[in-house]
């Protein structure tokens, strides 16, 4: 978000929410912004491990999963352990993460590699990040041709399919498996706060975290609704340990999500506090055992610029 763009947003926060909640939500905006700037600047950014230094056939990653939350939920899984493993991502939103993975330096690895993913910053391979898509044995997009209008989101239970038919039918030494979940928005909403998910019924501008920063959303509430969002994509995860062959399938994420720690809400790129670059890493192992048939194909479907950036707002990027 750009200083003009902040401007126009506090002002629709103003006019929407009133001058107070208004204005607090933006001041929590700018800084969001000026760590990103500070940290960037002094180059705070710079750790974390490049996914192709560690060892994994099946990477699948949770989009904005934090440690704490798949630990809170361990005990309802069997495949997840009662503490979870972490280590440093390289970014701290998935733009960031893209952009500092999929380089040069491992053109190699990412020709042996499917990738099969929910998360619309791929459009900006070849733009902004350095890596082309044709620089994957194969790119799968399953958000240009399975986005769902009614949750905001692409639901998980395609990329699974996808998932599953590639690893069945194509030969590549890696897959990594990129759902959107649990990134907001949170479908289940309505369960724990009816009002703040009406708020965002009625306004496609805005997102969890203004309600958060204007008080008319509990972190309680969000929280839970997130931990919903979760379990959501933990089924999915349980259904691909039975479908596919992987010696080290690992689940992990991209980066993590705030809840307010440091007055920050949501992820922001370049900054690196734990909450956003500390990550789950469960090293597992799946085995196929062909009870599952997918029924999701791969589709080519030309999606414009105003569609990606609509998509883009509807998971809360501006």
């Amino acid at each position: 978000m750009t200083f003009e763009d902040w401007v126009q947003d506090s002002k629709r926060k103003i006019d929407t929410y009133g001058l107070r909640k208004g204005a607090r939500s933006a001041a929590f905006d700018f800084w969001g912004g000026a760590a990103r700037r500070f940290c960037h600047t002094l180059g705070l950014d710079d750790g974390g491990t490049p996914i192709y230094d560690r060892d994994w056939d099946v990477l699948v990653l949770l989009d904005t999963c934090r440690v704490d939350a798949l630990e809170s939920v361990g005990d309802e899984y069997e495949f997840l352990p009662g503490a979870v493993p972490s280590f440093t991502s390289l970014g701290s939103t998935s733009w960031e993460w893209m952009h500092d993975n999929f380089t040069d330096e491992y053109r190699e690895e990412m020709a042996r590699t499917a990738y099969v993913t929910a998360n619309p910053h791929t459009r900006r391979f070849g733009d902004e990040f350095p890596a082309p898509p044709e620089a994957f044995g194969l790119l799968d997009e399953v958000w240009t041709y399975e986005w769902d209008e009614e949750v905001r989101n692409n639901p998980p239970r395609p990329v699974t399919d996808r998932a599953i038919t590639v690893a069945r039918e194509r030969d590549f030494d890696r897959l990594i498996v990129h759902y959107m979940q649990p990134h907001a928005p949170y479908p289940s909403l309505a369960e724990f706060a009816p009002e703040a998910a009406r708020l965002l019924d009625d306004d496609e501008d805005a997102a969890v975290w203004d309600l958060l920063q204007t008080g008319q959303l509990s972190r309680a509430d969000a929280w839970a609704a997130y931990l919903e969002t979760l379990r959501w994509v933990l089924g999915e995860v349980d259904l691909l340990l039975d479908n596919l062959d992987a010696d080290r399938l690992v689940v992990s994420s991209d980066h993590g999500e705030a809840f307010g720690e440091w007055g920050l809400y949501g992820h922001y790129r370049h900054v690196p506090i734990p909450v956003l670059k500390t990550v789950p890493w469960v090293e597992l192992s799946a085995t196929d055992t062909g009870e599952y048939e997918p029924s999701v194909e791969s589709e080519s479907v030309e999606v414009s610029d105003d569609d990606v950036e609509q998509r883009l707002s509807a998971l809360g990027y501006k």
